[in-house]
This record gives C-alpha cells, sequence and structure tokens, in this order.
C-alpha cells in the first residue's frame, strides 16, 4: 500500500517523504524514509538524538539536499533547494534556537527576507496589516517595535511563529517548541496550534516529551536510527510503547532515594547580585546552601536570571556584591581553572558555546578543562584511546573519538560533556538543563548518572526548566523570578501547579 492511500480520502496529504535517503559520510542519517503526513493534521516526530528527525525536517525545509528520493507537496513533486523554495511551497519552520535579531524590532525580524523591495514604507505597511489580522484571528497580538531582545521567552517564540504565519505558512514545522516555556505557556501555545489546525493548517512536531505527543498529535511517527520504525494514531498507542519503539527497549526512569544528604554546608551563597551581558541586574540578593550528597534544584521561566547565577557560580561572569564560599575558600571571583583545582566542575546550558569546540576532534574536546599539568605534553594515542573508553561508557554515539564534536547529535554532544566533567571526580557539580533537546533513553542515562554521584555524597546544584526533572532529581528546590529567589520547596511537599505559580511570580 502506497503512504498516500494509507490516508485515505479525496485530498492528496500535504507532504510525501517517498523514500527519502541522506549520508553524511559513514553515517546513515535517513535510510529511504516512506511517510505521509495528512492535510490538517497535528503529527508527531520523535526519536532518539541522531535518529534522523532534525535531518528530514532540513532536507523539507531545504538546509540539506536529499541523496535520493522526492518529496510530494500537495500530492506535486516539489523542488526545494533553498528555505526560500521551501517557503515559496508554504512551509515555514520554528527552530528550537531561536532564529532572531535580538537587536532588533519585532517588526523588523518579522521583515526580514520579505521587505518588499528598497524602499521599506510598503512592506512595513502591509506586515502591520498583516499583523493585525492575525492578532484578531489568532490572538497573537504583539508590540511590532518592542525590542525582541527584551521580550521574554514565550512572546520570542510567538515572533518565530509569526516570521511563518505572515508568509501565509500551510505547513508549520516546530522543532522542541515547549523547551523553554512554562507548563501555562505551553498550554497556551496548544490552544493555539489546535486552532491553527482547525483552519487548515499542517503542523509537525519534533519533541522528546511523549506526554505532548499524547496531549496534541493526532498521528506520531517514530524513527531509529534513519529508518522509520511506524506511524501509529494517537488513540492506539501509549508513552511506554512509544518509548520502546524510539530506543528498541523498555525505558526505566531512575527514581531518588528518601537519604538525606550529609549535613555538611559544602557551597554557601549569601546576597549575591550579578548583571547580565547588558549590564542589567540578573540575579538579585540570592543566598543559599548546599550540602554534600544534595541536589538543590532551581525552577523558573528562562529569562529570570538562573542562566547568570550559574555562570557567576563557574566563574564565567563577574559578581557584583555578596559572598560565595565553597568549604573555607572564597570563590566569589575565582576562575574557572581555580575552580577546578577545588573539585567544582560545571555542565554549561549552551554546550555549543560553552561546552564543547565543535571544530576539534572529539578527542580533544574531552581534554577541556583537564589538568594544566597533565595535557601539557599529550600522549595523542593514549588520549583517543581514552576518549574512546568514555565514549563507550556514556553511550556517545558514534563512537569516533576522531569526528569532531560539532557532527555529534546534541543528545550525544550532551553525554560527551556529562561523562568529561564526570570523569574529573568533582566535589560539586553545577548543572544546566542537563536534558534540553535530549531523548528519553539519553534523558534516563544522565538522571541515573546524576543520582549516582549524588549517592557518593557529591553536592549538585541543578538548573533546569523541566519541572519533572526538577521534581524527580532535587532534595531541595528554589524557583527563581525577576532575580530573585521567589520561594523554596522540598520535593515531596510540591507539584508543578504550585512551581508553576511561583515561577509566575505568584506567592
Amino acid at each position: 500500500m502506497s503512504v498516500r492511500s494509507e490516508l485515505g480520502g479525496a485530498l492528496p496529504p500535504a507532504i510525501i517523504f517517498d523514500r527519502i535517503d541522506k549520508r553524511f559520510g559513514a553515517v546513515h542519517a535517513n535510510r529511504a524514509i516512506q511517510l505521509a503526513i495528512a492535510r490538517g493534521e497535528i503529527h508527531a516526530l520523535v526519536g532518539e538524538n541522531g535518529a534522523g528527525k532534525s535531518t528530514l525536517m532540513s532536507i523539507l525545509f531545504g538546509f540539506y539536499r536529499a541523496d535520493s528520493g522526492r518529496i510530494l507537496i500537495d500530492g506535486q513533486e516539489s523542488r526545494i533547494a533553498s528555505p526560500s523554495d521551501a517557503i515559496a511551497y508554504g512551509i515555514g519552520m520554528v527552530h528550537q534556537h531561536f532564529m532572531l535579531v535580538e537587536p532588533m524590532s519585532v517588526a523588523d525580524n518579522l521583515l526580514l527576507g520579505h521587505e518588499g523591495g528598497f524602499a521599506l514604507g510598503g512592506g512595513r505597511k502591509a506586515l502591520l496589516a498583516r499583523l493585525d489580522v492575525l492578532a484578531r484571528d489568532y490572538d497573537l497580538a504583539i508590540d511590532p517595535d518592542a525590542i525582541v531582545g527584551e521580550l521574554p521567552v514565550g512572546l520570542q517564540q510567538r515572533v518565530e511563529l509569526l516570521k511563518s504565519l505572515v508568509r501565509d505558512a500551510d505547513i508549520l514545522v516546530l522543532d522542541e517548541p515547549t523547551a523553554v516555556l512554562t507548563p501555562g505557556e505551553a498550554d497556551r501555545l496548544f490552544a493555539l496550534l489546535r486552532d491553527l489546525k482547525a483552519r487548515g493548517k499542517t503542523i509537525i512536531l519534533i519533541t522528546h516529551k511523549l506526554r505532548e505527543v499524547m496531549a496534541i498529535a493526532d498521528r506520531v511517527s517514530v524513527l531509529r536510527q534513519g529508518a522509520l520504525v511506524g506511524t501509529y494514531p494517537i488513540a492506539q498507542t501509549h508513552e511506554a510503547a512509544l518509548a520502546a519503539a524510539m530506543i528498541g527497549r523498555r525505558v526505566q526512569m531512575p527514581q531518588r532515594a528518601d537519604d538525606a544528604p550529609i549535613d555538611t554546608p559544602l557551597l554557601t551563597v549569601q546576597n549575591l547580585s550579578a548583571r547580565d551581558a547588558r549590564g542589567r541586574i540578573a540575579v538579585m540578593d540570592v543566598s543559599f546552601t548546599l550540602r554534600r550528597g544534595e541536589i538543590l534544584g532551581i525552577a523558573g521561566v528562562a529569562g529570570n536570571g538562573q542562566t547568570e547565577l550559574l555562570e557567576t557560580l563557574a566563574g564565567l561572569r563577574p559578581h557584583e556584591r555578596g559572598i560565595v564560599r565553597f568549604t573555607h575558600h572564597d570563590i566569589a571571583d575565582a576562575s574557572p581553572d581555580d575552580l577546578h583545582a577545588l573539585g567544582i566542575r560545571h555542565i554549561p546550558e549552551d554546550r555549543l558555546r560553552y561546552g564543547l569546540v565543535s571544530q576539534f576532534p572529539i578527542w580533544e574536546n574531552c581534554l577541556i578543562g583537564a589538568d594544566a599539568e597533565e595535557s601539557a605534553l599529550i600522549d595523542r594515542p593514549a588520549a583517543i584511546d581514552d576518549a574512546a573508553w568514555m565514549m563507550q561508557a556514556y553511550d556517545v554515539r558514534p563512537n569516533n573519538p576522531l569526528l569532531r564534536a560539532g557532527a555529534l547529535s546534541g543528545g550525544n554532544q550532551q553525554k560527551l560533556i556529562l561523562g568529561r566533567e564526570i570523569e574529573q571526580k568533582p566535589q560539586l557539580l553545577l548543572v544546566g538543563q542537563p536534558t534540553r533537546g535530549v531523548d528519553i533513553g539519553a534523558i534516563a542515562f544522565i538522571h541515573h548518572r546524576l543520582l549516582d554521584l549524588r549517592a557518593q555524597g557529591v553536592a549538585i546544584l541543578l538548573i533546569s526548566v523541566e519541572l519533572d526533572e526538577i521534581l524527580r532529581l532535587s532534595d531541595r528546590i528554589l524557583v527563581m523570578h525577576q532575580g530573585r529567589i521567589a520561594g523554596e520547596r522540598r520535593a515531596g511537599e510540591t507539584d508543578e501547579r504550585d512551581l508553576g505559580l511561583l515561577m509566575a511570580g505568584i506567592a
């Protein structure tokens, strides 16, 4: 049976991927994928990191060219060689990492690539008229003169979505759209997606959050190692079945033991304040202690000071005032090298900016942050062997330490950084967004490793926007709002609704 006939109905599918195949050297990213996306459905695409989801969508949007196969749009074979071609076919893409120019206004961001000629007045006037229509039809009102970098993350995502809607896109691809949203913002996004679907839009949702798949999608397709495992109506599947289909085995999420941490303060922070990249106070009089064998979770909507707090503690950002002590050491102005010498390691939120040198081979990335004396004279064969061992121990795929770090999928990059930092035997681990954009198998693996460290007496400061992650791993939880600590909870005495209210500034 053809992919078209599977769907039935008089209208052709919105998209048919017909035997799409793509290789990157030895990596077979897409293996003759045969898949149809129905007109007017919300279709989820799930799979492990490196399963081929982003490659397939990048081919659809013109970032890559397939080695073989074809794409049919509304039953007609397409010629998509660039994002401009995709936009002309009515395809829009909302990226996980927003493609916005932060110093520019909302209107200027929306006009980019759609200016309407040398004289911008006509294009701007048409844009403003279109924004009025979208505000009325979809409840997507936004100030066109607002500076994008000053908007909260939920409104920045709205700008990304508007970039597609002002171009009358009929097919929308959303990559991890709730990764930086509060539960309330995610609910509002889902309501919007249902409205878009009701008006005939076709939506492809790439996500690792199976609970969201079950809540919003009509059908779900699973990729594994570049191949299509199957496509399932949501009413005929469940989360455990999808997880098993994604990784080929049953997934068991670890649970934090109820044993109490060692009653020894390891990190003491008193009245700490710090500024953001624009010079504004982002962390305001934050105080807490962290004990050995404790995971202290810090929750909050992205942009409320968590990033600046983590970077200040990791020696990447100067503090404005306050006291930071690690055992008996004053570390308020310590450099990353000073912190490493004391046994403090850091898994950064932004793995590409602060965690890896993407153009360097993996084995060289494994040496970042190593003891200066050890790395002064590098035994290259031994370093490559050590990297290969670590890649195997932390399930980094493909296990080839000579590959560029940038060639790894996001989840495998994260496991590489995790392994490098853990193998340095820290006393204190500062962790930012450890499972952002990571599949369920890698999430379980990372959670196991963090809980193993806790059991060994390591203190962990965990910053995450994933409330289920915070609740599962943390002994205590602090919530940040507008740079301050809005409240403290013990993990067993709170829930996502309670934390969500604190994240919104409602005590």
